[in-house]
């Protein structure tokens, strides 16, 4: 492989993945493809977005999971009232579902007890068996690939999934581990401290993060490895 390419967080925007794969001429015979997981919630087009990431896994690209993904099978999966209302209601889950072809009336749930909706998909459940079985991590001799960081005083091996997947100022304030550590989860405004600026971050401590917030008017970022450059989508 000539290039490693690494996007996060994508959220449904299929319209500026697509496009960003165009840019950086993505070529799945020459570039090997890393995606840090949150394909779904916020954006219009979750399905459409665990389509294509399916299709370009099936080409050799490398997909992990992220913290979205956590909660769509945690409300899918169990019964619990707390990660169903978490996740359709504060995170997004909603527009993933109204893509899968559900609407409004078919995510109401009675004030009165909570009884989970019954959503009946073929492809839901298979996307969503798709998600459970994403790794939480890729080790190289050079870098740690991972939704949101690692435990700086862990090994990732022996780290809490949940902890890869949703860690955030403990890792990033306090990492000084040998390897370069690349992730999403955390917008890249909050970690330059400057509101516009979706630039991918590049910390002196070996962290990159690359999350440039593309779901919230920022832009979809793509690091190609081992030369650093940057591309961008807007």
């Amino acid at each position: 492989m000539k290039r490693t390419l690494v996007i996060s967080d994508i959220h449904g925007e299929l319209e500026k993945f697509e496009q960003l794969l165009s840019e950086v001429e993505y070529d799945s015979e020459n570039d090997q493809l890393i995606l840090l997981g949150d394909y779904v919630d916020r954006g219009p087009n979750a399905k459409g977005v665990i389509e294509k990431v399916m299709s370009l896994q099936e080409s050799g690209a490398q997909l992990l999971k992220g913290n979205h993904e956590d909660m769509m099978i945690k409300a899918l999966t169990t019964e619990a009232e707390r990660s169903w209302n978490h996740w359709v209601k504060l995170c997004g889950g909603d527009k993933t579902l109204f893509s899968y072809g559900f609407s409004e009336i078919d995510l109401a749930v009675s004030e009165e007890k909570f009884q989970k909706p019954i959503l009946q998909s073929t492809v839901l459940q298979q996307h969503l068996e798709f998600v459970q079985g994403l790794e939480n991590y890729i080790e190289t001799s050079d870098y740690i690939f991972v939704h949101a960081g690692v435990h700086p005083t862990t090994p990732i091996s022996e780290t809490n999934p949940h902890v890869l997947m949703w860690i955030r100022d403990e890792f990033y304030k306090n990492y000084d581990g040998e390897k370069i550590i690349i992730f999403g989860h955390t917008e890249t405004s909050s970690l330059h401290g400057e509101a516009e600026n979706y630039n991918v971050y590049f910390g002196s401590n070996r962290i990159i993060g690359i999350d440039g917030g593309a779901v919230y008017g920022g832009q979809l970022n793509c690091l190609e490895l081992p030369s650093l450059k940057v591309y961008k989508v807007k």
